[in-house]
Order: C-alpha cells, then structure tokens, then sequence
C-alpha cells in the first residue's frame, strides 16, 4: 500500500517541490495550504493530471482545533499518515528586532512553533505503537537562521526556527520506542517566494557572497534532503538536524 505524507504549506515553495518528488516516489498526499487557493488549486491539479492520490485542505496551522480536523480527515482517507512534513513557515520584513510589534512576532511564533507543535501532536497520535499505529517519520523544516540569528533581517524568525531545532530533537527522544522518528533540515538562502515576504525578493542573488558554494539552493534540493530522511534509508538517524545551505 502506498505511503501517505502530510505536507503543510505543500502548494508553493519547497512544499510543491517536494510534492512533486513525493509523487514520483509513490506517496499519496494530503497538501495544506493557508490563503492562496487558486495557487493550491493549479498546483494539486498539475499533480492529479499525472496521477497521483491529492487531497487537498486548507488550514492555519495556528488553529489547534483546525489541525486536528485536518489530521482526521486524512487519517479517513489514507488510514494513517506515514510522514508529517512541518513545512509551513512565515517570515516577515526585514529589520532590527527593537521595532518589530508584538503582533508581528507573535504571529511568527504561532505559525512556525505553536503550529509545527500541534501538526506533531496529531501525528504522534496517528503514528505512535502507543496508540495503536504503525509508525511513521516527521521532517521539521527549520531554518539556517536559527544558527546564525539573522541580525538586522529577522532575529524573531530565527529565534522561532531554534525553537523548531529544539522541537526536533526532544520530540525525536521521546518516541524514539514508538517506532517514530523525528529530524529537522535547515535550509539556507533557497530560491523561494518566501524572499517577497521578507521584503526583498532578489534577497538571494544579493547574498550569493555570504554562501560559501556561492550560490543559492534550488527548493529541489531541500526537498531531496526531505524525502531521505523520510525514507527506509535513514532508518536509524532521528533526532538529526541537517544543514542544506550550501556551507553556511
């Protein structure tokens, strides 16, 4: 029977790549999107014209009770999730931590911690030999920020991106005996729309310099690093971080 993965905030970014690559391996989907259905729409149909399973929810993953209606309802379809990918994330424009509002940070917080927390919640309890399922993967997508504080642009971002590294690896611990593991990958500059919403969306080639590699990633790349952490060939690495940002 095919593999069901749950990607949040799976219609654009490193979410549709990963999608795209998921399906080739045989996965059936369940793809969260927050706002931008038209987006969702062309993304999930593209991905049903070459067969593959979709099913397709919108949800803010700041709604706890949201999230575990999600998890349902795919659980109803797929009988369980295999692999959860905590990839839904929002930055916000660049600047000195001393102006950001509280509104802004907040918001931060609940969509990339608060979120990533409730999404594993649900799927422990869809996965986990304590209750009864089968076992599964869950791939936290972090961020390099969370090393390196990203002083000037989003220290908040960063600050929840070490929260989500902190996630990983206790999370990873506790149900290590539940036949669950639990890794992280920490993107660098990735090639991505998120860059608009921080304010700057040729963030990336302005920073090629900084990059050891000296260029930017390709969301492929992170996705590629994704489903290997996902699959029976890093069947003994949980609790794992792996850094995709080009030596950063």
């Amino acid at each position: 029977m095919a593999r069901a993965m749950l990607i949040t905030g799976g219609t654009r970014g490193i979410g549709a790549s990963l999608s795209r690559l998921a399906v080739e391996q045989g996965y059936q989907l369940c793809l969260t999107y927050r706002s931008n259905k038209d987006e969702a729409l062309r993304h999930v149909d593209q991905l049903r014209n070459s067969g593959a399973v979709v099913k397709l929810i919108q949800l803010d993953v700041r709604d706890k009770e949201a999230v575990e209606q999600a998890f349902k309802a795919a659980g109803d379809q797929f009988g369980q999730i295999d692999v959860l990918v905590n990839n839904a994330g929002i930055v916000a424009p660049s600047g000195r931590m001393d102006t950001f509002s509280a509104s802004r940070i907040e918001n931060i917080f609940a969509t990339n911690v608060f979120g990533s927390i409730y999404c594993s919640q649900c799927a422990v309890k869809q996965m986990s030999s304590r209750y009864g399922g089968k076992g599964g993967v869950i791939v936290n997508v972090s961020s390099i920020a969370s090393k390196l504080g990203s002083p000037g642009e989003y220290v908040d971002y960063a600050a929840s991106k070490g929260a989500v590294d902190s996630l990983t690896i206790g999370l990873a611990k506790e149900v290590a005996d539940e036949n669950i593991r639990v890794n992280a990958v920490r993107p660098g500059i990735i090639y991505t729309d998120i860059h608009r919403d921080s304010g700057d969306i040729n963030r990336p080639d302005k920073l090629s310099h900084a990059i050891p590699m000296k260029r930017p990633g390709q969301p492929e790349e992170v996705a590629r690093s994704i489903l290997w952490l996902a699959s029976d060939d890093a069947s003994y690495v949980t609790g794992a971080i792996l850094d995709v940002s080009g030596g950063r």
